[in-house]
């Protein structure tokens, strides 16, 4: 299994992070793909992906929660000069956050459609974090429509034709926690869907899927996720951990 979406960096992690990686690592989870947020955590989640160069993967790119007015500009001067100095598996997380600030919106979708510019650029897939905002990542989505747009909408917690849209615009679907949620919804629709526009992944320390539900998350609980694909889907265990791995190793270039 691969874990396209986990903070392992984070500081929620700072006590046991060799450990909560050793027991994901125990479950069979094989690839750890860390999002960025900004620079001031860059350090830390290059560190991480030093230390486990096999296993662990960081992404680059700005979360729209940390476009500020006064820093926006400068940390995306950042994350370009770390495109251009390396390799990376996607452009993450990145996209358009109207839950904490609605009053940022302007400046979050400059950002978002200048990393979607870089993205197509450097041919690599959007990792994408959209909340509370599917209308106007739509409408970026629909502007910058290429041939080379792709990528995950990362936490995806929309409705059916939500979920269509996004795979029409070339996207597939980041399934998470939420789904073991009573009323996170997208259960109930998701075998519409096929699984092999699926990937699995935590957001670690975020979102803790059933039983651990308001608990740190950590990877080693991709399993429950993967879980409930299995009643979603109706196929075997080993079934969803081989196409979902798949669709990951495709999304990142077998990275």
């Amino acid at each position: 299994m691969i874990d396209t979406h986990t903070h392992l960096y984070a500081e929620e992690f700072d006590e046991d992070r060799k450990e909560a990686i050793q027991r994901a690592l125990d479950k069979g989870i094989t690839g750890f793909y860390l999002p960025a947020i900004d620079s001031e955590s860059h350090e830390k989640m290059l560190q991480l992906e030093a230390d486990y160069p096999e296993q662990v993967f960081s992404m680059m790119g700005l979360h729209p929660c940390y476009v500020k007015p006064e820093t926006w500009e400068k940390e995306l001067e950042i994350v370009k000069d770390y495109l251009d100095l390396r390799a990376f598996p996607a452009v993450g997380e990145i996209g358009i956050d109207l839950y904490w600030d609605k009053s940022t919106l302007d400046i979050q979708v400059k950002a978002f459609e200048q990393q979607i510019d870089w993205a197509i650029e450097k041919d690599l897939p959007i990792v994408i974090h959209t909340r509370e905002s599917f209308d106007e990542t739509f409408e970026v989505l629909e502007r910058k429509k290429h041939s080379k747009l792709r990528g995950i909408f990362h936490c995806f917690s929309g409705n059916p034709e939500q979920a269509k849209r996004a795979i029409e615009l070339n996207f597939i679907l980041g399934i998470g926690g939420v789904v073991t949620f009573k009323n996170g919804k997208i259960d109930q629709f998701l075998s519409e869907i096929p699984l092999e526009k699926i990937v699995l992944e935590t957001d670690s320390p975020y979102l803790a899927p059933v039983p651990y539900r308001g608990k740190r998350n950590e990877s080693a609980y991709l399993d429950l996720v993967a879980g409930k694909l299995v009643d979603v889907y109706g196929k075997d265990f080993s079934e969803i951990d081989r196409i979902t791995t798949e669709n990951a190793r495709k999304i990142f270039n077998s990275h």
